[in-house]
């Protein structure tokens, strides 16, 4: 029987599933079909070791569970980001402009689109990764008080 060649075998006997990321249920789906075929190309003299494959389901199963850390974790910094520069609003920054020169004013707002958050500085938006130094807005002097 020929076996094609995305049904590799190691040196154990066991079909080692590719861990990629494209996607997670396509993820679970291509281990299902290597654990099938592997059932139906097995050696009827010589069948898998039931231990084996339960050890190679549990490390696919860690894989998955790291992969949904490592999304949540992101999803996290995503947030922490968003909330750092939602924090900049009403900051002086200056920043390094498209033509490489040093401008700098107040942040009035922050928009938030598929890139990231955007400063807008001026009437300019300015991505993060172009801010240069942060400070804080001078407070008015408050006004004297009238003498009666």
């Amino acid at each position: 029987m020929s076996v094609p060649a995305t049904e590799a075998v190691t040196s154990t006997g066991l079909y080692q599933p590719a861990t990629t990321t494209t996607g997670n249920s396509s993820d679970k789906e291509m281990f299902l079909n290597l654990m099938v075929a592997q059932l139906r190309y097995q050696d009827p003299m010589n069948p898998t070791d039931s231990g084996q494959m339960m050890a190679q389901n549990a490390q696919f199963t860690a894989l998955e569970k790291m992969q949904d850390v490592a999304d949540q974790t992101a999803a996290l910094l995503s947030a922490q980001v968003s909330f750092g520069a939602a924090g900049m609003v009403g900051k002086n920054v200056s920043y390094v402009n498209q033509d490489g020169s040093t401008a700098s004013g107040l942040v009035g707002s922050v928009t938030y689109d598929a890139s990231g958050p955007m400063l807008v500085v001026d009437g300019t938006s300015v991505s993060l990764g172009q801010v240069q130094s942060i400070s804080a807005t001078a407070s008015p002097a408050p006004a004297p008080a009238a003498a009666s």
